[in-house]
């Protein structure tokens, strides 16, 4: 089935990394082996970091190592550091997503590292990504704002892109980490990034915390860019921003673009029905919307009349 926009896969990853609530392995590859079935090209699986900094994926090597592949689907594992990408050669990940920050202060408390040490562990990452056949994604997190530090200078991102594409990066995505970025700003940034980068290349991988995910979706459409991360159920969050929210929620997202006509290739019944299953499994309530409501053409049984009395 043809796209005309792309949604990839986050939950897995960046929704469970997050929650208190230990999901056990079972239930991590059956949503994996799910997303599978549903027409995602690309999903992230695990981050191959320090158990002891991400508890809630310390069964990254089990994991990848159970899923159910299809051949269409790319695997992704993220990593911060040489030791981690080791990891995700050996797990045999399709593709290798490295983060660094444009935040110094937030790349300290992310990663324990200065940008310039996480841009030198890149140059590693990529010699050792590229000599194992896998391909290679560089993520930069606050793209947009950062909760310690402010606005980000576009200038800056734009130089940890350049650095990105001459180290061996195969995608670039601009993260809004902390859901800081309006329509205006990513419009702006994305077309200016996009005269770098081929737009198959680039994602956009936006957080909800301040209400404007979908918005931010549409004005980087507007902009040329078709690539976006999204997390079922609208799962998610950064541990460093005090009252950041999820994802974009997959379902919601996939929704709307059904309603404006812009295929997506992804199977919004099944996707609303795992959706629904989550709550159930995590304990507690989802931001998702489309889950919650139904899609527009689910219509219901006309209510029986009530009688009102005087």
């Amino acid at each position: 089935m043809s796209k005309d926009i792309i949604f990839q896969e986050v939950a897995p990853r960046d929704g469970l990394q997050i929650e208190s609530t230990w999901v056990p392995t079972d239930d991590k590859v059956r949503l994996i082996d799910a997303f599978s079935t549903m027409g995602f090209g690309r999903i992230e699986v695990t981050s191959f970091v320090s158990p002891k900094a991400v508890p809630a994926l310390r069964d990254a090597d089990e994991v990848f190592a159970r899923i159910t592949r299809a051949p269409s689907v790319i695997y992704v594992g993220l990593v911060a550091n040489l030791r981690g990408a080791e990891r995700a050669i050996a797990a045999e990940a399709d593709e290798i997503n490295f983060v660094l920050s444009a935040s110094e202060t937030h790349n300290m408390a992310n990663v324990r590292m200065a940008s310039d040490q996480s841009l030198a562990a890149f140059r590693a990452v990529a010699e050792r990504a590229k000599d194992a056949g896998a391909l290679l994604n560089g993520s930069i997190a606050t793209t947009f704002g950062c909760p310690f530090e402010g606005r980000i200078r576009e200038d800056r991102v734009l130089e940890i892109v350049d650095a990105y594409r001459a180290l061996g990066a195969d995608g670039i995505t601009l993260a809004d980490t902390t859901g800081m970025a309006n329509p205006a700003q990513v419009r702006r940034l994305v077309g200016r990034v996009l005269e770098r980068v081929p737009a198959e290349a680039l994602t956009l991988h936006f957080h909800n915390t301040r209400g404007l995910g979908l918005a931010n979706v549409l004005a980087a459409r507007e902009a040329g860019a078709i690539r976006f991360d999204a997390a079922l159920g609208g799962l998610g969050g950064c541990p460093f921003a005090p009252g950041a929210s999820g994802n974009i929620c997959t379902e919601d997202a996939v929704n709307m673009a059904e309603e404006m006509g812009i295929a997506t290739g992804i199977d919004l019944p099944a996707l609303i029905a795992l959706s629904r299953t989550l709550p159930a499994l995590l304990g507690h309530d989802l931001p998702g919307q489309v889950m919650k409501a139904g899609r527009n053409c689910d219509l219901h049984a006309i209510p029986t009349p009530q009688s009102v009395a005087a």
